[in-house]
């Protein structure tokens, strides 16, 4: 099981190795039949943005990434109000645990559902989905929070579909809202593979990892894939 890490030194590497240690505490069971719940923690935009911040927009251009695993439908986890998800193939679907923020991606047009919800849906069915995303959601969570997140969702994409899990860097990590830990890139493979995914790559996105020390939409990105 991934343990917490506070490292600063991870790097782009495939072998990069999860943490050793165990330090997570305890927590209720979860209620059966419930989904677990998504953040829709994302990084401020940047007000006073100087040097190369203000040469790259304020939000991370996660479509971008979603093109690596292919253009199908997308599960997003943690979409907010649906500003990613407005981007992805028609079919695609959101959830996140705040209600409102999925009534404003239905205002959009946008297919999405709280946690609950969703599972009641004609979409939580098992390989139903090309690709999952996850952003920003994941160093908001604890070790177990986030293993079962990933477990829970991985079983509606299909075999040999893609994941991409992506996670902020330390200027954004310093950013509120706090988030539970810094979730570098042998964080993101222990979680990764804890939900029986095969790592394909982990890369610094926009810029290369150094960036991460000054720019808040600099990220940690993991694609992964399902076994076949």
């Amino acid at each position: 099981m991934p343990g917490r890490t506070d490292s600063s030194a991870a790097t782009d590497s495939p072998d990069a190795q999860p943490p050793g240690s165990d330090t997570r505490t305890a927590r209720p069971p979860r209620p059966t039949g419930t989904a677990p719940a998504a953040s829709t923690a994302r990084l401020p935009a940047e007000r006073d943005r100087g040097g190369p911040a203000r040469l790259l927009p304020a939000r991370s251009p996660f479509r971008r990434q979603l093109r690596r695993i292919g253009t199908g439908r997308v599960l997003e986890v943690g979409c907010g109000t649906g500003d990613t998800l407005a981007g992805c193939a028609p079919g695609s679907v959101g959830v996140d645990h705040d209600p409102r923020s999925v009534a404003r991606c239905r205002q959009r047009g946008l297919t999405a559902y709280t946690a609950d919800t969703f599972l009641a849906s004609p979409h939580a069915r098992p390989g139903s989905f090309d690709a999952l995303l996850t952003a920003n959601v994941l160093e908001h969570l604890d070790d177990e929070q986030a293993e079962v997140l990933l477990r829970a969702y991985v079983r509606y994409v299909r075999p040999g579909g893609g994941v991409l899990l992506i996670t902020s860097q330390e200027a954004g990590h310093r950013t509120g809202p706090t988030p539970v830990r810094f979730t570098d890139f042998a964080l993101l493979r222990a979680f990764a593979e804890s939900a029986g995914l095969a790592v394909r790559r982990t890369y610094s996105h926009p810029l290369p990892r150094p960036a991460g020390m000054l720019l808040r939409s600099n990220v940690f990105v993991l694609v992964g894939q399902v076994p076949r």
